[in-house]
């Protein structure tokens, strides 16, 4: 299964990041065999629906799933229509340990924005 996970950089041993849509950049892993590439995230510093181009991006990359410890409304709204289950990080610390719990279904799901969103840069 190929797998999005937002981060602070770009390695799998990176701290997580908590923000989806201003996160630094994606890591996107074969939960298989552990294979992993980073992207930078290309909405970091759009003036406006970041969340929307990180779903975009997280939906060209053919992911089955997206972790991050937020979605706002409009990234939950986007993932959810390209049909990207969301899970939210928990006590996880770096991407390998994402990877880890959510191999164990340890991980929350999303069924709901579990933000409000931000407008504009950071």
């Amino acid at each position: 299964m190929k797998i999005l996970i937002t981060a602070t950089a770009p390695a799998l041993e990176a701290d997580v990041d908590h923000r989806f849509g201003r996160c630094d950049y994606f890591l996107i892993v074969d939960t298989v065999n552990l294979e992993w590439i980073a992207h930078p995230n290309p909405g970091i510093n759009a003036s406006g629906g970041a969340g929307t181009l990180a779903a975009q991006f997280a939906s060209n990359q053919k992911v089955e799933a997206a972790i991050s410890g937020d979605f706002g409304p409009n990234a939950y709204n986007a993932l959810q229509a390209a049909g990207i289950a969301m899970y939210l990080l928990g006590t996880s610390r770096t991407g390998r340990e994402a990877v880890e719990k959510f191999k164990a279904n340890q991980l929350t799901s999303v069924s709901a924005p579990t933000g409000q969103g931000h407008h504009g840069r950071r």
